[in-house]
């Protein structure tokens, strides 16, 4: 199965050549120009890891990065930032992102995290698949 990425960047040039590059990586991207738009992806659309932007116009990555956790807790996140925010992007780990990243960043840097962070996800997953089976079988009396 192939990693479902959400990619949120003003950028437009920027986010469709990070999209392109990890398309033939074999990721399954999903695009969002902007803050708002990326939550109407996280709404509508099984994804694994979203890499935020920091900076953007309108919602900007903090109050993106605040919304995506409260709707669904266990996606991670990677932030992006520019050398002006990175203050911004330690202010999202201590919210809840997975890691940041310096922009501009090589692809394989990025793989790497998405991949890392994709593994966590997958075992908050299983940890919550486990519980649930624990308590029905408990419920069950076949704890």
């Amino acid at each position: 199965m192939k990693i479902r990425v959400l990619l949120v960047d003003d950028e437009k040039q920027f986010v469709d050549v990070l999209a392109e590059r990890l398309e033939t990586r074999d990721f399954d991207v999903t695009i969002a120009y902007s803050g708002d738009e990326a939550l109407e992806a996280v709404k509508s659309k099984p994804l694994d890891v979203v890499v935020l932007d920091v900076l953007m116009p309108g919602r900007d990555g903090i109050e993106t990065l605040v919304e995506i956790k409260r709707i669904k807790p266990i996606l991670e996140v990677i932030m992006l930032t520019g050398n002006a925010t990175v203050e911004s992007a330690v202010e999202g780990m201590k919210i809840g992102a997975f890691d940041y990243l310096m922009k501009p960043t090589e692809t394989k840097d990025l793989v790497g995290k998405i991949v890392t962070a994709y593994k966590r996800k997958a075992e908050q997953e299983e940890r919550i698949r486990k519980a649930e089976i624990d308590r029905i079988l408990s419920t069950k009396g076949w704890g």
